[in-house]
């Protein structure tokens, strides 16, 4: 079995310092203090990979593939070469190497521009899966983390992974900069379907009943946060609909991270970073009135993906959540989202 790999090693950058995207913003990320962390998620990917050694791995140079291949026992040759700072043009070009070659399975680490690149390339020749490192990924060709992505690889090898049509979505990133999302599908790639192991498409719920839940949810939530406890938003149509019935939907960052206190704005689209020294101050300021309003932290799951955490919200770090405490997370859902989800993870195994 030959196996394709690639990594695009600047994936995922802008997601934790509050970027909507990465692509073109690399040095602005750099510069809010990101990390990169697509390089990790692929190497835990292949230390989790257990193929047998008739397997083959064709892959790209130094942080595209390599590095990540190093110090394990998977056979591996490189076949694309690059200088510098990695591109799509880089992806692309690897991708056509892939293709000549004639790889049986193609695995990427990267995000839905990555997706879209490959996409570009391989079409429906080669079957593809993706180990999620993006800022955002509302496409369905992605595994839920990278240990799952070994397993579908394993089975793949195995032939015991069918093929499915899974949508590659495109987002209008002017339209994302400005909160507003758009999306289309880019394309049908053919990816080994495992139905615990492969996230769905991004689903927009947009019906009557959908948006009369929202407004029951948010008035609901307008009550309890009648206190003086500080309140973190997280990003989507369901917090943003509290922000409207407290009067702060226009400041309220439909993709973004806000935070409210006493019915106020506080802080507006916080990365990580940020959040920490908010965390932070608040704690302080408790001290000091000698009271205790624990913090709470309001997110709804990303439609069908399962995902309450990891997919466009990556500021809500691990070091957020635990600073915030678990017990003071607070999910909501409506009923016809909460049909659309398969299963919930539980939020303590966000560090995995």
């Amino acid at each position: 079995m030959l196996l394709g790999f690639l990594i695009n090693p600047i994936a995922g950058l802008g997601g934790s310092v509050g970027l909507k995207r990465t692509d073109g913003l690399v040095e602005e990320a750099l510069r809010r203090g990101a990390t990169p962390i697509a390089g990790q998620r692929a190497k835990k990917c292949m230390e989790e990979m257990n193929i047998d050694a008739a397997s083959f791995i064709l892959t790209c140079s130094s942080e595209m593939g390599e590095d990540a291949l190093i110090n394990n026992s998977l056979r591996y040759e490189v076949v694309y070469s690059f200088d510098g700072r990695s591109t799509s043009e880089d992806t692309n070009n690897a991708c056509k190497t892939f293709l000549e070659e004639d790889v049986d399975l193609l695995l990427f680490c990267g995000g839905d521009g990555t997706a879209r690149d490959v996409y570009s390339v391989v079409g429906k020749d080669i079957p593809v899966i993706g180990i999620p490192a993006g800022v955002k990924m509302h496409s369905a060709v992605f595994a839920i983390s990278p240990k799952s992505a070994a397993k579908i690889v394993e089975h793949f090898v195995e032939g015991k992974a069918e093929l499915r049509d899974a949508e590659v979505m495109d987002t209008d990133e002017e339209a994302y900069r400005r909160n507003e999302l758009r999306m289309k599908v880019f394309g049908y790639a053919q990816t080994p379907y495992e139905p615990v192991l492969v996230q769905q498409g991004k689903s927009l719920f947009q019906s009557v009943s959908e948006e009369k839940a929202k407004e029951e949810i948010a008035k609901f939530a307008c009550e309890f946060m009648a206190d003086d406890s500080l309140y973190i938003l997280g990003a989507g149509t369901t917090t943003h609909k509290i922000a409207e019935l407290l009067g702060l939907g226009e400041e309220k960052t439909l993709l973004g991270v806000d935070a409210v206190k006493n019915r106020e704005l506080v802080g507006k689209d916080l990365n990580e970073r940020e959040l920490l020294r908010l965390l932070n101050n608040e704690n302080e300021n408790e001290k000091k009135k000698k009271e205790n309003f624990p913090v709470k932290l309001l997110v709804s799951p990303i439609g069908a993906q399962d995902f309450v955490f990891g997919r466009g919200n990556q500021q809500l770090s691990v070091k957020v959540i635990e600073k915030v405490g678990v017990e003071n997370v607070i999910v909501l859902a409506t009923p016809q989202k909460l049909s659309k989800t398969r299963f919930f993870s539980s939020i303590r195994a966000v560090k995995s």
